[in-house]
């Protein structure tokens, strides 16, 4: 490490080495909040060139429609051209206005509000063929060869007023399509293998990322927007503790949108609410997802809501190593236990293992014989004792038992037949030999 530094210069402490790479590791963190703040520029921009467009379009769309109906030059005055202007530029502002207050659009709303449109206009015809139909059977026309305004503008109002009610009651129930026939329901049913929204603690916990290079994950991953904002501002506080587990939580996402082994993608979703788990809950029965979490209240919470929550510490302890009482362990003590005379290790994945006796090997490792074994709410708790010459011997003689050896030394200490010798095909005397 020495021999790259140039002559003449100094070493850097721990310290200033950290202090150099603190930069370089936080744009390594917020790649995935600046990659999408970038394209909502983007979006933003395009959405400034097409409204642009949209309104030089329609100014001059409508202003030459109404030159060429002109008959005359002399009525196409400057007047009017600024009226025409100013009129098209009134109705293309109403509509941008419209389109600016509802930022969050939704496919499934507009393809309501089409809907809701259409089955209005077909009402409207419908109502206004009713209404020709009584007014030439009362003869309120008379003699008239000209419509009734006032018929036309019943026809027009009654119109507006079907196209609202339709509208209105497709938004509100676009949910939850019904059938007239009884017993008879649309559900909305998803094909496949159901995607898994990923919270804060499975991201800021990590081992999601091992799953995932493990091929044990084939279901698409879905991370909100809104649960990369709260990670940013994790990583943006004050805090040492919550900055590190929020930089930590924005590089899991890097590494994992970096894998080809499923698909990961950051999508934004319009969920009403504040708090982050109510969102997700909301967002798994809304999309019909699976919620992949460590936090045991969102499980619980999400399963009274009818979501399907997968706890990704669940998964953790099924996969533990099972122990049986009598069985011989290796365990480094490290540490007091709550009584005298008790030391404490772990075992490779992780488990308390309590020995008794074991405070003259605080610091060595030491051959354990497990006497119980305790499943309690924060995980499996093990109970031993120091192992024996006697237990080592047992240990070693079940080892031997299980091998190759011991089954084959089994096999020559079986009994041997002291009886009669057998023949295998005994000769019939009756039987010429011959034939």
């Amino acid at each position: 490490m020495t021999d790259d530094l140039q002559p003449g210069a100094e070493p850097l402490d721990s310290a200033q080495a950290a202090g150099s790479a603190a930069p370089a590791l936080r744009a390594g963190y917020q790649s995935v909040g600046d990659r999408l703040e970038q394209e909502k520029r983007s979006v933003r921009i395009l959405m400034r060139v097409v409204r642009f467009l949209f309104l030089v379009m329609l100014v001059t769309v409508t202003t030459l429609t109404v030159g060429s109906r002109t008959d005359r030059v002399e009525e196409f005055t400057p007047a009017t051209v600024i009226a025409i202007v100013l009129s098209t530029l009134a109705v293309g502002v109403i509509v941008l206005a419209v389109d600016y207050l509802t930022p969050n659009k939704r496919l499934a709303s507009t393809v309501a509000v089409y809907l809701g449109i259409c089955v209005g206009l077909l009402g409207a015809l419908a109502v206004a063929k009713l209404i020709d139909v009584i007014a030439q059977a009362w003869g309120l026309l008379g003699a008239q060869t000209q419509p009734n305004p006032y018929i036309e503008l019943a026809k027009v109002v009654i119109g507006i007023v079907l196209c609202y009610l339709a509208v209105s009651f497709v938004l509100t129930t676009k949910d939850d399509f019904r059938l007239v026939i009884p017993y008879v329901e649309f559900a909305k049913q998803v094909r496949g293998t159901r995607p898994m929204v990923l919270d804060t603690s499975v991201l800021i916990d990590g081992r999601i990322e091992a799953m995932v290079q493990s091929g044990f994950v084939d279901a698409p991953l879905v991370i909100p927007l809104f649960v990369v904002e709260e990670l940013q501002a994790l990583s943006d506080s004050s805090d040492r503790l919550k900055r590190a587990r929020g930089r930590r939580g924005l590089d899991v996402i890097a590494r994992l949108q970096s894998q080809g082994n499923v698909d990961v993608s950051i999508e934004s979703f319009d969920v009403p609410g504040h708090a982050v788990d109510k969102k997700l809950v909301d967002l798994a029965n809304l999309q019909q997802m699976r919620i992949l979490t460590t936090d045991f209240n969102l499980v619980k919470v999400a399963r009274i809501n009818g979501a399907t929550a997968l706890n990704l510490n669940d998964l953790a302890a099924g996969l533990k190593t099972a122990v049986v009482p009598g069985e011989v362990m290796h365990v480094d003590i490290v540490k007091r236990g709550e009584n005298e005379g008790q030391g404490v290790g772990y075992m490779p994945d992780g488990t308390m293992v309590v020995v008794e006796q074991a405070i003259e090997h605080l610091g060595h490792g030491v051959d354990v014989v497990v006497t119980n074994s305790v499943q309690t709410s924060a995980g499996r708790l093990v109970f031993a004792r120091v192992a024996r010459l006697d237990d080592m011997q047992a240990e070693t003689e079940a080892r031997v038992e299980d091998s190759a050896a011991g089954a084959a030394r089994a096999a020559t200490a079986q009994p041997r037949y002291t009886g009669p010798v057998r023949r295998e095909n005994p000769v019939n005397p009756r039987r010429n030999p011959r034939r």
